[in-house]
């Protein structure tokens, strides 16, 4: 069985939820979303290492939260964050343990993603060197340009909304990131990272309920799905 690790970047502002408090630190049914994402990669097996980069006021929450979660095989660790989220991912990485083979990227926004999703991206990064959890767009796309004219409407069929965790094999996601940040280039997700190196990454079928909180109507949402995952 590969050693695996998970980076949990909890560093986003709550902005667009109308929040002064860090997403990632806002309770849902009881809890802390970053501590319901913890809580989905606890028990994966081979899972080594769980590491959150979390805003510089927020250390310390965030510690208390992991010593709450303590685990007897799984290392939770706290780094400071960075300014944008692709290098908050970076401090994650640099304190990797030498013997993890397999790096899982996951947004502390996205608290419900199921364990048997999670192993499928494990699975298919193993096998093909980086994989990635998403749906298949639901609505038409359009790509627009100045003052909103639309410019062109993308075949549906082949666009698909990508997700988190974002698995890699170490090696290729600590020379995705070294190239980045040499180039001063800032991707959208670790997968465009991989991709500009030319790295594989296959697509693995997740669901719905794995949403990402961004705006109130996402919590919403996310306390009716905690219902259920409190049943």
């Amino acid at each position: 069985m590969k050693s695996k690790a998970v980076i949990i970047p909890a560093a986003g502002s709550g902005t667009r939820l109308g929040s002064d408090v860090p997403k990632a630190f806002i309770e849902v049914s009881g809890k802390t979303i970053l501590q319901r994402s913890i809580e989905c990669f606890l028990n994966i097996d081979g899972m080594m290492q769980i590491i959150i980069p979390a805003p510089k006021n927020y250390i310390s929450t965030c510690k208390r939260i992991c010593s709450e979660l303590e685990s007897r095989s799984v290392s939770l660790e706290v780094v400071e964050g960075g300014s944008e989220r692709q290098y908050s991912i970076w401090n994650g990485i640099k304190v990797l343990n030498t013997g993890v083979e397999l790096v899982a990227v996951h947004d502390a926004a996205r608290p419900f993603v199921k364990e048997e999703l999670i192993v499928n991206c494990f699975k298919t990064a193993d096998e093909f060197g980086g994989a990635v959890l998403g749906v298949p767009v639901k609505d038409t796309i359009k790509e627009v340009k100045g003052y909103l004219e639309i410019k062109s409407t993308p075949e549906r069929d082949s666009l698909w909304q990508a997700q988190t965790p974002q698995v890699f094999t170490k090696d290729l996601i600590v020379e995705a990131y070294r190239s980045a940040l040499k180039e001063d280039f800032l991707g959208t997700d670790d997968a465009s990272l991989v991709e500009r190196i030319d790295g594989r990454v296959k697509m693995v079928m997740g669901d719905f309920e794995n949403l990402k909180i961004t705006y109130p109507v996402d919590l919403k949402m996310a306390e009716i799905i905690a219902e259920g995952w409190n049943a």
